[in-house]
């Protein structure tokens, strides 16, 4: 409940966006679809190379590669700008709505609060809201258009193949998500110890007269690089763990890889799939790994 809770605040802020967000998701979209088709242009190339090469069928299909090629790249380009505009603007509704409700808070809220803590709150946990929506902008929808449109082709050349990949793929997606639910708890440490940590340096600072008056700044030197050993390991443990689910996935992606290679060079042997076929099989597959 709390999950959807809080994925209907987003929608809420990207609402007056949505133009924009529609806009991303055609371009993505379309971008997606023609990077599919490159590989099936490639491997009608390859499929005319043989004995006596076809080179008045294989400049043309080259030539369109280039121009796809060069089409996917405007539209990604125009799309990641699409995609930092919108969240510029929504991080800055965002801080614009955090000033104005702390200028509404009750006294006693900001006395039980460190101005530290909730400085961090504005700053930095914002600048982490902003990364992680720019990557679901950047990734997720197009992630999905990918598999479907990658399901689509492969079904189209290979049913068993397809087979293949749809039985193995799960693995990744369990180990991502077992991975994430471990990380989980470090980053929201890793964000706790920022903010004592901040609200610590703002405090120190603000009353440096204070601090000297009591002679208290060896303590208070010890203090902030207690509290910098525990950020440092709650982040080390953090952004270690987080970074297994990429070569994690990319180990379960390499051996579903090794398979559709083996199940299609069983069906090239047979007279079942033409090399190009196969190319363009496994060209896709690697360009859906990777965008994964």
């Amino acid at each position: 409940m709390r999950n959807k809770s809080t994925f209907s605040k987003l929608l809420e802020r990207i609402k007056p966006y949505s133009f924009f967000v529609v806009l991303s998701m055609l371009l993505a979209l379309f971008s997606v679809i023609l990077t599919l088709v490159i590989p099936l242009k490639i491997g009608q190339a390859i499929d005319c190379i043989g004995d006596k090469t076809n080179w008045g069928k294989i400049i043309p299909v080259f030539t369109q590669v280039i121009i796809l090629s060069i089409i996917v790249m405007i539209l990604q380009w125009v799309m990641n700008l699409i995609n930092n505009k919108i969240t510029y603007y929504v991080v800055r509704d965002l801080r614009n709505d955090a000033i104005q409700k702390i200028e509404t808070l009750p006294l006693s809220y900001i006395d039980s609060h460190s101005q530290g803590d909730i400085v961090s709150r504005i700053i930095a946990d914002a600048d982490q809201f902003a990364d992680g929506l720019l990557m679901g902008f950047t990734q997720a929808f197009s992630g999905v258009v990918t598999i479907i449109g990658t399901l689509i082709f492969m079904i189209r050349m290979s049913i068993s193949i397809t087979l293949v990949v749809v039985l193995l793929t799960p693995l990744s997606l369990f180990v991502a998500s077992f991975i994430s639910k471990k990380t989980f708890n470090m980053f929201k440490l890793q964000s706790e110890t920022r903010g004592e940590q901040t609200a610590f340096i703002d405090e120190m600072i603000s009353n440096e007269k204070v601090v000297k008056a009591f002679s208290r700044e060896e303590q208070t030197i010890e203090k902030f690089a207690s509290m910098n050993e525990d950020l440092k390991n709650a982040s080390l443990k953090a952004i270690f763990f987080s970074s297994l689910t990429n070569p994690m996935t990319r180990f379960v992606y390499n051996v579903i890889y090794a398979f559709v290679a083996l199940f299609g060079a069983i069906g090239v042997i047979s007279g079942n799939m033409s090399i190009g076929i196969l190319t363009c099989m496994l060209s896709i597959f690697m360009r859906t790994s990777t965008r994964e």
